[in-house]
């Protein structure tokens, strides 16, 4: 999913609820054991029967938190006490602290452990291709819907009178697309970078000066290290926009929010279609800098494609610098 993208903290939990406002620091990292992944990994070293105790587990998760210490014993045709030593052996407490673990573990990766049946391939063989294409279909629907040209401009007229632009993104899809958005804007000529390293986003955050510019992604809007770094930003008067999901906590801290909403598709081995949401979003900026820009971003254009044909051969219509 996502760029589902998972951006927090390793270990600590998906919803933005799960933490108290007044949870310290070392609350917040405390990591939730993924205690499926300590099944698999010792599995090899259990007892047969403990061996058989992990099968019904892995087999049925669901199931085996609900059920009783006598429940799992029965299907597992081993004793109670075997399923006791088999929690031990994996790590836990007893029982109990195995049950504990194995509830949030189905908390955070239901939809991983609990897959639906595989598509049936489309007319060319490929599984999902309907769906790909209609999910990308979908996406740029959404920010034609959802995106008022007006903030496009103003967004535009922050970066082309930014003596500097400072790009954020965390994550898988984030990362990229920071990259990305860098990638869009030096070429106009706008002194740009792009940060995907908590600290280093809060160093750099830290030396911004009024009419500076931060460009914050996150396909959540949560991602607490993100949110941190742009509202340092705004701290030290710098101008911030968010190109993130409606009502998020990085949309709030913001000067100027582009904001889309893309539900996700339920199948998570089809890649994130948000992506394509944000890279429209960068895309009409880049190009309203672009003309706002005219001349210099027009000769910058130039030298850089003149560089590009001095260096390999190729045509006037190529994608620029590829």
């Amino acid at each position: 999913m996502v760029d589902i993208e998972v951006t927090q903290r390793a270990g600590t939990p998906h919803h933005h609820n799960a933490v108290p406002d007044d949870a310290s620091n070392e609350d917040y990292a405390k990591a939730i054991p993924d205690i499926l992944s300590q099944i698999k990994d010792t599995y090899a070293e259990l007892r047969p029967a403990e061996r058989r105790v992990a099968d019904v587990v892995l087999a049925d998760v669901t199931f085996s938190v609900d059920a009783s210490n006598a429940d799992i014993a029965r299907k597992a045709d081993v004793s109670e006490p075997t399923v006791t030593r088999f929690c031990r052996a994996i790590g836990c407490d007893g029982v109990r602290d195995f049950k504990l673990k194995l509830a949030q573990s189905v908390v955070v990766g239901r939809l991983y452990l609990s897959p639906n049946p595989p598509p049936e391939p489309s007319e060319n063989g490929s599984p999902l291709w309907n769906v790909v294409f209609g999910e990308a279909r979908n996406a740029l629907n959404a920010v034609e819907r959802s995106i008022d040209p007006k903030d496009i401009l103003k967004a535009a007229e922050l970066v082309a009178s930014a003596p500097q632009v400072l790009v954020f993104g965390l994550g898988g899809s984030s990362t990229a697309l920071a990259l990305e958005t860098q990638n869009r804007l030096f070429r106009y000529g706008v002194i740009v970078s792009s940060y995907s390293d908590p600290y280093v986003m809060k160093m750099t955050a830290s030396t911004l000066k009024p009419g500076d510019l931060v460009i914050a992604i996150s396909g959540t809007g949560r991602t607490r290290e993100v949110v941190e770094a742009t509202t340092l930003a705004k701290h030290y008067r710098a101008n911030t926009i968010a190109i993130t999901t409606p009502d998020s906590d990085l949309s709030a801290v913001v000067d100027l929010a582009l904001t889309v909403d893309v539900p996700e598709f339920q199948d998570v081995l089809k890649p994130t279609a948000s992506r394509y949401a944000f890279l429209a979003i960068i895309d009409l900026v880049s190009t309203a800098v672009g003309y706002r820009l005219e001349p210099d971003a027009r000769e910058t254009l130039r030298r850089i494609k003149y560089t590009v044909l001095n260096h390999r051969k190729g045509k006037v219509l190529e994608p620029l610098g590829d």
